[in-house]
């Protein structure tokens, strides 16, 4: 590997190879190894995460990239079963970014603050050349509390136990695509980023020994990072996935696959089989689980496998994606 490509900031396999192959001959902290969305910090208890935005264009339907920031760090703490309390954010803003723009992007950031419950407690302003960061860069980092009942962890996970998620997938990638107006496409699609602490905290008191947000890569590559070195598999069901009919239309007109789109306020949750139903049906009390639907299960059968059963009958190996198929999309 000579040179860094876009693709390896994709979320895909590129970007596992980018890090395994170059960062972690460098950075080899225990903790960081660990790959989870956040650090559970070993003194404290709390879990630290951190994460950066170079979205574009920086507004698109149902979000823009300051409430993406917010959204995004706080999510990566609720999947790990923690509260999100304070933020810190900096901003890397180009020169020549108008004003009122910068004003909107902060007051969505302060609405987002609001409804996940976290505090932004210190920031940073950095400003670069024209033509160096494309308006507005951001970096956010995230302290949380754990408050579930059992540790929410991937090595809980065992055959029987149920994979869920709270809602139709693919929706904050196609929406910043047609925002940008590429292949002339022209959909009302909105993003679905939103902050989960308020749903994914229904399920404290239950058995939840995973759950993610399939940001970059989508729902394949997450659950791909689950079932990889594991003695056990995934099997989905096609019928099942909540693929809405404006999102398959784009895919199939550009040949991507809808499981490798990317989603900001989606969360896949695997709970045992004892509480699954339990889950689900708490999920769908909440205004952002609505559209909650259990999708798979666990399975002894194909370790470090994800396989789909298709309606038509048969079988196929989901694979993650390589990488970026979509450029800039948070």
């Amino acid at each position: 590997m000579a040179k860094v490509l876009l693709a390896h900031g994709g979320g895909g396999s590129r970007s596992a190879e980018l890090t395994r192959l170059v960062f972690q001959r460098f950075l080899r902290d225990p903790l960081l190894l660990e790959m989870d969305d956040a650090a559970r910090l070993p003194d404290s208890g709390q879990v630290f995460t951190t994460d950066s935005f170079v979205v574009k264009p920086l507004f698109f339907p149902g979000g823009d990239i300051g409430r993406l920031a917010v959204c995004g760090t706080v999510n990566d703490m609720a999947v790990m079963g923690a509260e999100p309390l304070y933020l810190s954010i900096g901003f890397i803003i180009e020169e020549g970014l108008a004003i009122a723009r910068l004003q909107r992007i902060l007051a969505s950031i302060a609405v987002a603050c609001r409804q996940s419950g976290a505090r932004i407690v210190c920031a940073d302003t950095k400003v670069v050349e024209r033509g160096k960061a494309d308006g507005l860069f951001i970096n956010t980092s995230g302290i949380g509390r754990p408050v579930f009942r059992k540790p929410v962890v991937a090595g809980r996970v065992k055959p029987g136990d149920a994979v869920l998620i709270n809602g139709p997938i693919g929706l904050h990638g196609v929406s910043v695509l047609t925002a940008r107006g590429e292949f002339g496409l022209r959909a009302s699609i909105r993003s679905d980023v939103a902050p989960l602490w308020g749903l994914i905290r229904t399920c404290r008191a239950l058995d939840v020994p995973f759950m993610r947000d399939p940001t970059r890569g989508g729902l394949a590559q997450t659950l791909n990072e689950l079932v990889q070195g594991r003695e056990f598999g995934v099997r989905i069901h096609e019928e099942e996935l909540p693929i809405p009919k404006k999102v398959a239309a784009v895919c199939d007109l550009l040949g991507f696959d809808p499981l490798h789109v990317a989603n900001e306020g989606k969360v896949i949750m695997v709970a045992a089989r004892s509480d699954a139903k339990k889950a689900l049906a708490l999920l769908r009390r909440h205004p952002l689980g609505r559209g909650a639907r259990r999708i798979g299960e666990i399975t002894a059968a194909d370790p470090g496998r994800v396989i789909m059963a298709t309606r038509a009958g048969s079988e196929r190996i989901v694979m993650p994606p390589a990488g970026e198929i979509l450029p800039r999309i948070c």
